[in-house]
Order: structure tokens, then sequence, then C-alpha cells
């Protein structure tokens, strides 16, 4: 058996100082013998006192207040999980591209800056700024990347240089995530911005509701999976079917690709744009008819409502859709609520009506005029969008209303009815495919609301370069691409349903809405995993990483001895990194 005792010994060193060492003696086959384990010279002396009386088996130490000092605690974890996961996805050396100069390179890591600072702290440019600035920095970002002191010109020059590289960066995603054949999903939609110098900068229709300021209009283009690929931004009083031919030009030219499948909603693929733009390319498509081309179909006798007796989905043909495949479904959950929302608007109008016909039979100072009637009449049918639902009578000084039973009743039949309208024959693909490919647009649908809420916080735009709004978009698009990849990742401890194949195993129908798995249910219901593991959103999981701090330590007695030290991470923070197969970054 070997028997092993530490100790400190300090050994005399001539005319230089005693050297301070820490070493194990031992037995071994009966002969005592020692050996070295570390070299303490530099440590301060009451460091090495403190660890002598501990080896000896006592209890005082010296204060840790006396002999360590930690200064500048930085917030580490958030920067080293989307840094890392940026990393891991090869996006460095894609932004990068080839062989840079010193001051390429820095460009580069400041654009990389504001990338994980859009994620971990969305803010302006200038805060992200502030954020690498050594006397003010609030978390990590800039020892992470070993930037110094960085100004504000570098910032704005880093954001030209990324928006001039937009088009190699989406040519090496799209051959990342896109093939010949594929589902690519497109969707629209807006945001406004502060001033009018910017050429893009244009009243339309608001989003935000915001009509009071001047919008852009920015389209994502996406794989099957809703992973981020493209971006582009128009001026702000562009239709949404405007924006389709510089996507298909850009799919066509820019990627090199032949022949997909471009999925997008009713007000988008309309049938001029089919006829003008996709035909002419050769694309397919997957798109929804809208409620009055469905209404023409029942109409006509084309669609026959007793077809849903006992299904949820069928196949017809239509003269108006020739060469076409119609998938028409019908939702139960859908039409219930449909009904009970129109059943809710139709009694909030009838309130405001009621109010108006009561203000022209008060006895003191009742409302008179046909235009004085009309305006208030219109504000409420307007607020509610329920105007072809009532027949309104007005005269000078009177005014009544009644539903219009009939048009109300044609109108829920339909309720839960939609039609997928598609290109592709049943050889490419079957009706429950087709649905559930229109139905992926809910993905982009979720990255416009990372875009816009909590997660990126595009708005506000302050910029006045149209080059410079499209490189901010931009920023913000990468920003997603690495948050969509860490939410993957991170799905067994975040609310998402991480077993989706479960979770489509019990779901009855591909038009019935998708019920959480049963492992999904356990999480939610307890709000921890299976073994213990507490689980949150994504924004909450970035802000417990963010407690995971990277330390500098001194010494009062020698002040200018220091090294970085990081925190060990929690149970959670410590789970995450592994999911994220990432490790935290050391700084120094």
């Amino acid at each position: 058996m070997v028997f092993c005792d530490m100790f400190i010994e300090i050994v005399p060193n001539r005319n230089s100082p005693p050297a301070v060492l820490l070493r194990e003696s031992y037995r071994e086959h009966g002969k005592v013998k020692k050996r070295t384990l570390a070299n303490l010279s530099k440590l301060p002396l009451p460091v090495v006192e403190g660890l002598r009386t501990l080896l000896k088996g006592g209890v005082a130490f010296a204060d840790a207040g006396e002999a360590l000092e930690i200064r500048d605690p930085l917030p580490h974890g958030h920067v080293s999980a989307v840094l890392g996961t940026l990393r891991s996805l090869g996006l460095q050396q894609l932004i990068g591209g080839g062989k840079l100069d010193a001051d390429e390179a820095r460009r580069r890591d400041i654009a990389l800056a504001l990338i994980v600072a859009r994620l971990i702290q969305p803010g302006s440019k200038l805060s992200a700024k502030r954020a690498l600035s050594p006397e003010i920095a609030g978390t990590s970002l800039g020892l992470a990347l070993g930037l110094e002191e960085v100004s504000t010109r570098e910032i704005y020059a880093a954001l030209d240089w990324l928006g001039e590289q937009q088009d190699r960066i989406e040519r090496k995603l799209a051959k990342r995530h896109l093939c010949e054949g594929t589902l690519v999903l497109y969707d629209v939609s807006s945001s406004y911005l502060e001033g009018r110098c910017c050429e893009l900068a244009q009243f339309g229709y608001s989003r935000d509701n915001r009509p009071d300021r001047p919008q852009i209009v920015y389209g994502l283009l996406c794989d099957k999976d809703g992973c981020p690929v493209a971006i582009e931004v128009f001026s702000g009083e562009t239709g949404d079917p405007s924006t389709l031919p510089a996507q298909i030009a850009k799919l066509k030219r820019s990627f090199g690709l032949k022949r997909v499948v471009l999925v997008g909603d009713r007000g988008m693929i309309t049938s001029a744009r089919i006829r003008d733009d996709l035909e002419p390319a050769g694309f397919d498509w997957i798109t929804a008819l809208r409620a009055p081309q469905i209404q023409a179909l029942v109409s006509e006798g084309h669609l026959q409502l007793d077809l849903f007796d006992d299904r949820d989905l069928a196949e017809i043909t239509a003269p108006a859709f020739p060469g076409e495949r119609l998938v028409v479904c019908r939702n139960a959950a859908l039409a219930e609520e449909r009904a009970r929302k129109r059943e809710a608007l139709l009694a909030a109008t009838e309130r405001g009506l009621a109010r108006i016909a009561q203000a022209t039979g008060r006895k003191r100072r009742p409302l008179r005029g046909k235009a004085e009637i009309g305006l208030k009449v219109g504000a409420v049918i307007d607020k509610h969008k329920m105007a072809k639902h009532f027949e309104i009578s007005i005269t000078e000084d009177s005014f009544a209303y009644e539903r219009r039973q009939q048009e109300i009743a044609n109108e829920a039949r339909l309720d839960g009815i939609y039609v997928i309208r598609t290109s592709l024959s049943h050889q490419d693909m079957t009706a429950e495919q087709t649905v559930a490919g229109y139905k992926s647009l809910a993905q982009v649908e979720r990255a416009f609301r990372s875009l816009k809420s909590v997660d990126l916080q595009v708005r506000p735009v302050y910029h006045w370069r149209a080059s410079r709004v499209r490189a901010h978009l931009f920023l913000c698009m990468l920003a997603y691409y690495v948050e969509w990849h860490m939410r993957e990742r991170l799905k067994p401890i975040l609310y998402s349903d991480h077993d989706k194949e479960a979770a489509e195993a019990g779901r009855p129908s591909i038009v019935a809405p998708m019920e959480p798995s049963p492992a999904a249910k356990r999480k939610r219901a307890r709000h921890e995993t299976d073994d213990g593991m507490q689980i949150g959103n994504f924004r909450d999981l970035l802000r417990h990483l963010g407690c995971l701090t990277v330390n500098t330590v001194t010494t009062p007695i020698n002040p200018n001895y220091s090294f970085t030290v990081t925190a060990t991470p929690t149970k959670l923070q410590g789970r995450a990194f592994e999911l994220l197969g990432v490790k935290p970054i050391c700084v120094q």
C-alpha cells in the first residue's frame, strides 16, 4: 500500500529567493519517498502560510479578503452560449469568407459582436458599443472576442461591411439548407422607421398599428423547417405580391435552383403572380384560396359541404383552376373559434349601434342629420369590420339597424373550411403532405415574432441610409439564425415540444391541431423535466446563463499579479452547455 501526505517545504536557493514547494511524502515498499507537486514561490506569503496551516490539519486559513480580491465580475455564460453556438455553426468562417487582413478581421469580429449582442442584449448599435467598452462593459463579450476599445465609426463600418457581404453569405446559407425540389417558405412583414430621411421609408400598411410612421417591408425566405436563409427589404408602400418576383430571381439566379416548391399565403401567391412569375420560372407552389373564391366553389357546386360529414380532408377540381389540385380541409376547432369570434364582434357592433340609435331618440340635444349619424355609424362598423352583416337605415332624425341573418348563415357554413391550392401532382406530394407544407408557414410567423418582440427587437430603426437599413435587417436575420439553432438544441429544457415524433403519432389527422407529446405535457405540467431539471422559456434561460460570471482575481499584497477565473456552472447551466455542444469560453 501507498500512504501519502502533503506538506510545504521552503528550499534555500543560494543568492536567489528560496523556493516554496508543495510536496508529497509517501511510503512505498517500506521506504519513505517524496515528490514535488507544485512550485508556490510566486504566491503571497499569507496564502502560503494559510495553505501550510490547512495541510497540517488546522482550520485557520488566510482571510479571503486579505489573500484574494475579485474585480470586474462580468456576466459570461450567455456570451459563451451564443458565441459558441455561432462558431459551432461555422458562421464565423461564413461571415469572414477567405483570408482576411487585420482590418477586415477586426470588422468581422465587431460584426460578430453585434450579432451576439442582438441576441443577449437587444438594443441600438451605440448600446452595443458601450457593452464592448472595458470601463462600462455589461458582459464579457469584448473579452471573449479580444476586442479593445471600439469606436462608433468602427461600429458603423462593421455594419456596412456586413451588408456588403450579404449576397455571398446568403448564397452559402442557401447551399447549406436548400436543394433542388425542396420546400421554400416565404412571407413578408413590416416595421416602422424613425425619421423620414431614408428613401425606403414610405407610408403603407402597418402591421404594428403605427400608421402614423413611415414603413419598410421585408420578406424572409426560410427552409422547410423555418430556418432563415435570406432576407430582402422593400420600400414601405410595396404590396405583398409585388415582393415575389425578387425572391424568384434570387432563388433562380443567385442560389442557382432550377426547381423548388414555394410556399406562401393567399395574399402572397396570387393568380397573377402564378401566371406571370412562378410558371415562367418553372417553380411549383403551395398557397390557399381566399374566402370569395371558396364561396364561388360552393355556389357553383364544385365544393359539396356534405363531404365533411365523416371526414376533414378531401380533394376536388374546378374549371377555374385548370391543372391544379385543390385540397379542402375542415378544422372543427377552427370552426368553433370563428363562430365564437364572429358572434363577439356582432355583439360589440350592436352595442355601439344601439348607443347611436339611443342618441337619435333622446329628448335633450338629440343626434340629427344624415351626415352626422352616418359618420358615427361608419366609425362603429369600420372598427369591427362587420358592415356586410348589418342592414343600416339612416334618416335625418332616426337610425335603425338589423342583422343580415342570411349572409351570416352563409358565412357560418364555411367556418373552419380552408382550401389549399397547389401545382404539385399526387406523385410529387400527397394531400396530407401538401397541407403540412402550407401549415409550415407558421414557422416564418414565429421568425417574425422573434425579430419584432423581446428576442431581437428589430424596432425601432433609426438608420437613414437604405444600405444601412438593409444591413440592420440582415444582422437581425443572422441573429435569428443562431437563435433558431439554439432553440432546436435546447428544446429538452424549454417549454417547446422536444418529442415531435410522439406528437405526430398521436395526431388523428393532419388537419387537426397538433397536441403536445406526452413528454411535453409532463414537462409543462410540472415545469421541470423528467429528471427534475427546471425548465423555462428561451429568454429566461439566457438570463440564467448570464449569471455565470468571469472574474478578474488579484491580491492586495501584489496588485500587479492577476488572473481570470470562470465561475462553476450550475446544474441547469451545465445542461444547457451540454445540449448546445459548447463549453464556456476561456478569456484572459
